[in-house]
C-alpha cells in the first residue's frame, strides 16, 4: 500500500508542468528579435536557433531581447533574453544567421583610379554575411565612378573602394545657380577645390567673394538662401 502511494506521488509530480523557465519562449523570443531587426535587409534571411538549457532558471513571465556588445546580426552570433520578472536573469541564445542575396565582383584584375566599366563587373550570388561590409549589391552603383585602390579579379565590390566622377574640378568656370523664395539667380565664378555630385564645392564669384554650394549633374554649383 505504501509502494503504491509513492509511485502514485512520483507519477504526479512527473505530470506537473516545470515551474522552471520555457526554452521554447526563450528561442522564440530571440528568433523573433533577429527577424524584426533584419527586415529590409538586401537579400533573403534565414534563421537557425541554436541550443539552449534553460531548466534551471527560475520561472519568468516577461522577456526581452537585445543584441550583446560588439555582436551584429549575422553568421554565427549570441542575442540576449533577460527575463523581466518575477525573476531576473540573462541568457545569450546561440543563432545562425544566413543571408543569401546578390553581390558585385570584378570580372579582371583592375588598377587604382580606373574607370569602371559595365564588363569590368559580374553579379554572383550567395551568403553575404561573410562578405566585408559594405559590399555593392548592384552594378549600376558602381559603373561610371572611380577604384581607391587596385583590385584583383573575382574580388567583392566594396563602397568605400568607389570615388564618384568629378563634376567640378579646381579652377574651372562655374556657373552658380542661387535659390531662395520665389527666386533664381545665375552668375558665374571660379571653383576654388574639386568636387563630385552632390559634395560642397567652394566658388570664388567675380566680386571677390567665396561662396560654397552643392556640385550638380551638369557642372553647376546650387546655392540655397
Amino acid at each position: 500500500m505504501l509502494l503504491r502511494s509513492l509511485l502514485f506521488l512520483v507519477a504526479l509530480i512527473s505530470s506537473c508542468p516545470s515551474n522552471s523557465a520555457d526554452s521554447d519562449i526563450v528561442l522564440d523570443t530571440a528568433e523573433r528579435y533577429v527577424r524584426l531587426q533584419t527586415q529590409g535587409v538586401p537579400g533573403k534571411v534565414s534563421v537557425t536557433m541554436g541550443k539552449l538549457e534553460v531548466s534551471r532558471l527560475p520561472p519568468c513571465s516577461a522577456h526581452e531581447a537585445y543584441s550583446p556588445p560588439g555582436s551584429r546580426l549575422s553568421g554565427k552570433t549570441y542575442i540576449g533574453v533577460r527575463c523581466l520578472g518575477p525573476n531576473i536573469w540573462n541568457v545569450l541564445v546561440p543563432v545562425q544567421i544566413a543571408v543569401t542575396g546578390n553581390y558585385v565582383t570584378t570580372t579582371r584584375a583592375l588598377g587604382a583610379g580606373q574607370t569602371l566599366q559595365a564588363s569590368d563587373l559580374t553579379t554572383l550570388s550567395g551568403d553575404i554575411t561573410n562578405l566585408p561590409t559594405g559590399v555593392v549589391t548592384e552594378p549600376g552603383a558602381a559603373i561610371g565612378k572611380t577604384l581607391r585602390n587596385s583590385l584583383g579579379a573575382g574580388q567583392p565590390l566594396r563602397s568605400d573602394q568607389l570615388l564618384a566622377p568629378l563634376v567640378i574640378r579646381q579652377g574651372q568656370s562655374v556657373r552658380v545657380i542661387s535659390k531662395g523664395p520665389g527666386f533664381a539667380v545665375s552668375s558665374e565664378g571660379k571653383a576654388m577645390n574639386n568636387a563630385a555630385e552632390g559634395q560642397v564645392a567652394q566658388i570664388r564669384l567675380s566680386s571677390g567673394q567665396t561662396i560654397s554650394g552643392i556640385a550638380r549633374n551638369d557642372g553647376s554649383v546650387e546655392v540655397s538662401f
